[in-house]
């Protein structure tokens, strides 16, 4: 009798049991998890730069008077002693001619005060004139040749300021727009003194700051690599990027670095070269730098997006052995990408939760779906 009992009962609690279990199952939410991966990664930094010509030559007005002629179009490749502006010259030519006259004046009273020391002197070796009579004759004709000397250097002085009328390219490059147009009058501020701009851009510079932390790290690193003191700027990888993502084709040379950090902005100031044979890179462009610093051998990597910060600490959610959410916090280091470098907190292979971090906590039992994470960020 009691047999009848216990079979049905015994049935009942196994259905009971296993509805248990597929209800557990079915309350675990899928989560989509990466697993932590290794790999060698070089580390880079990047800088705001700005491009100039390997030569920049302002073209000036060094002169007063008005604009008579511009004689090339802007934009364009002028060669080195091409005429580019001038300017009314007859002012200049009628200072020359005041000038010459002045010149030939300060002659005649020269030659007078010579042929006096000549009839002077003789006279005062017989003593027929006094000795202070030969002293003025000779002061008389040292000052008339200062005065000639004199004349002479304010001629030379107008025929040099005749000749900056016309404003010639002092190299060859490519010219900007004109700052002053036919008829006016430049070479005086509030107007026109530089008048225009010549680029010499077959090699370009590009100037960027990079803070004093970045720069210690930087030098401390090729010392560790044992390069010279004195090469080691040559030795750093550097490149461009440009403003619609692509690369410049040619890797740059460190010229210089500043000899001083600023004290204001905690940076300093460094000076790349380039070429530029496809004349792309114009003055005035903003650049990315991006210097390669190191090779980081075997860095544990996770995508940024499933680490969370609070006041300066980093956690993340991982999926343990038993499938139950755990907070971990990690140490992070660089950034690679839209990765980042886990110094401390996970171990290769750890499942890390990708996606719906606010939905869940601590002790949540899950079903972990491992995934592959599709970087968004294009290598460059």
């Amino acid at each position: 009798m009691i047999q009848k009992f216990i079979l049905p009962i015994l049935i009942l609690i196994t259905v009971f049991s296993c509805k248990e279990k597929e209800q557990k199952t079915a309350l675990a939410p899928q989560i989509k998890v990466v697993e932590v991966f290794k790999q060698d990664v070089p580390i880079y930094n990047y800088f705001v730069g700005e491009v100039f010509g390997e030569e920049d030559v302002s073209i000036n007005a060094r002169v007063e008077g008005f604009l008579t002629g511009i004689h090339f179009i802007e934009g364009s490749k002028v060669e080195k002693g091409d005429l580019l502006y001038t300017i009314d010259p007859e002012p200049f030519n009628a200072a020359i001619a005041a000038n010459e006259s002045k010149v030939s004046e300060a002659q005649t009273r020269y030659l007078n005060a010579e042929n006096d020391l000549a009839r002077v002197k003789p006279l005062a070796e017989m003593d027929a004139v006094s000795k202070s009579d030969l002293d003025y004759a000779e002061a008389n004709k040292d000052a008339s040749l200062a005065a000639r000397k004199a004349a002479e250097a304010v001629l030379r002085m107008a025929e040099i300021n005749l000749s900056y009328t016309k404003i010639k390219a002092p190299i060859s490059g490519f010219i900007g727009k004109t700052l002053a147009r036919i008829g006016d009058f430049v070479g005086r501020s509030p107007n026109p003194v530089i008048l225009n701009t010549i680029s010499k851009v077959e090699n370009i510079r590009v100037q960027f700051f990079i803070t004093e932390t970045d720069y210690l790290n930087l030098i401390k690193t090729y010392q560790k690599n044992n390069l010279d003191s004195n090469s080691e700027k040559s030795k750093i990888e550097i490149e461009l990027l440009l403003s619609d993502g692509s690369k410049h084709p040619y890797k740059g040379v460190v010229d210089f670095v500043n000899r001083e950090i600023d004290a204001s902005t905690g940076a300093i100031l460094i000076q790349a070269s380039f070429p530029n044979t496809n004349l792309i890179l114009k003055p005035g462009q903003y650049t990315r730098v991006k210097i390669k610093y190191k090779d980081e051998k075997g860095a544990l990597l996770i995508p940024q997006r499933v680490v969370s910060e609070l006041q300066g600490e980093y956690s993340v959610f991982i999926v343990n052995n038993e499938n139950k959410i755990e907070s971990r916090k990690v140490v992070i280091g660089e950034k690679f990408n839209d990765y980042f470098i886990v110094k401390e907190g996970l171990e290769l292979g750890d499942k890390v939760v990708l996606e719906g971090l606010q939905k869940v906590g601590s002790g949540m039992e899950v079903m972990p779906e491992v995934t592959i994470f599709e970087s968004q960020i294009k290598t460059q």
